[in-house]
């Protein structure tokens, strides 16, 4: 934890140690496996890298700063975060209520993997704090969930849910890797444990593998640690030096992100081709009440939009785009579009997929800093050209000037 009292603050200082005022200003990188020892008996800092690592450790602090916790649990990647975490508190016969509403690997992995264990999950419409308190049973340990929901930006009322999940004497985790600790704060709000995948919006350079628990229980930070020892998902010093200089600029990328998505998610709710959006910043968004309750001013760089014409427009939208790049990733520097059903949820199935939103025809846009004129006018194009000729005609609106 820090002195420093706003985030922009912490996000550049935070990771050095506190009263270091000579040496490198940027934080050097620790390229090694292991550690010089002075004598058998002296007691050391780092042994060994699986371990811990110098430039981890400053990531680390960093990461915990910015949610007022002690230094964060740094893995190899978001899905090695949550591997530790599953198996830091549950065991065979133990219960996970998950929201439907998440990343596909997190399903899979509990789906696939962890019921080979004797682990049972119940994926639940997260949005409805009922839905959790029914699903909810004696055996319960964990309760999971993301907010916003990856792709369809679902909120889930972090608070409502804490409430029920600790009269349950069950631990929260909340991804919270869409909005970061500079939008949402989940532990301010009852959660037990921030999720996060920094490959993405923490990083924000789409160059550093990552992932990051944080907590303020010391115990169960222990828990992880050790987890991460035994089972070697640590994250690697070069991955975790690029972090470190991606959190530095994290409170100004996401806010001017967040200001270009709301843009184009009011101009694309205009679109005579586009049968509705998602994005919490809208008047019309169903949960915007809570939006404006539970983020701290702006809404995120992803919003998600559902073509006229389904899975055929949306392919077709998606290969003429000149400026958005279609990648399976959010938070880079550039515009990046995905086709949720064929990429990020291509292994679950379709009637899971349709349940949660998860349509042929939705697409995903992660607002990146070119001007906000020019992505408006690629994703125009892209989505005229894509209904040219069809009966709903296609007409090119003015977004370049309306933006």
């Amino acid at each position: 934890m820090t002195d420093y009292q706003y985030l922009s603050t912490r996000a550049v200082h935070a990771g050095r140690p506190a009263g270091i005022r000579h040496g490198p200003l940027v934080t050097p990188i620790v390229q090694s496996t292991t550690y010089l020892r002075e004598d058998v008996d002296s007691p050391v800092e780092h042994a060994y890298s699986r371990v811990s690592n110098p430039t981890v450790d400053a990531l680390e602090r960093q990461l915990g700063s910015l949610e007022d916790a002690p230094p964060a649990v740094c893995f190899s990647s978001g899905l090695a975060a949550e591997t530790a975490l599953f198996l830091a508190i549950l065991k065979a016969g133990d219960h996970v209520v998950c929201g439907r509403a998440i990343y596909g690997g997190t399903q899979r992995l509990l789906e696939q993997v962890l019921s080979q264990f004797g682990v049972e999950g119940t994926f639940v419409d997260s949005a409805r704090t009922e839905h959790i308190e029914r699903a909810i049973r004696p055996e319960t340990k964990l309760v999971f969930v993301e907010t916003p929901g990856n792709p369809t930006l679902a909120l889930t009322d972090i608070a409502a849910v804490a409430e029920v999940t600790h009269h349950a004497g069950a631990i929260l985790a909340v991804d919270n890797t869409f909005l970061t600790a500079t939008l949402q704060r989940p532990l301010d709000l009852g959660a037990d444990i921030s999720v996060y995948s920094t490959t993405k919006i923490t990083e924000g350079h789409s160059a550093a593998l990552g992932g990051a628990l944080c907590s303020r229980d010391a115990e169960l930070l222990g828990k992880l640690r050790f987890i991460r020892k035994s089972t070697g998902g640590i994250q690697t010093p070069f991955n975790a030096w690029l972090t470190l200089q991606g959190v530095k600029t994290l409170p100004l990328r996401i806010r001017e992100q967040s200001r270009t998505a709301e843009a184009l998610a009011k101009l694309l709710s205009k679109n005579d081709h586009v049968a509705y959006v998602n994005y919490p910043g809208l008047p019309d968004f169903p949960q915007a009440d809570l939006a404006s309750r539970q983020h701290d001013q702006f809404h995120g760089q992803v919003v998600s939009f559902e073509l006229v014409g389904g899975a055929e427009a949306a392919r077709h939208t998606l290969r003429n785009l000149r400026l958005c790049s279609l990648v399976e990733h959010v938070g880079g520097l550039e515009t990046l579009a995905t086709h949720s059903a064929s990429m990020t949820h291509a292994d679950v199935s379709p009637e899971q997929r349709h349940a949660v939103g998860v349509t042929e025809g939705l697409i995903r846009i992660s607002a990146g800093l070119e001007d906000v004129r020019e992505i408006a006018d690629d994703l125009e194009q892209a989505i005229a050209e894509a209904h040219r000729g069809s009966s709903d005609a296609a007409r090119r609106g003015p977004w370049a000037t309306a933006v």
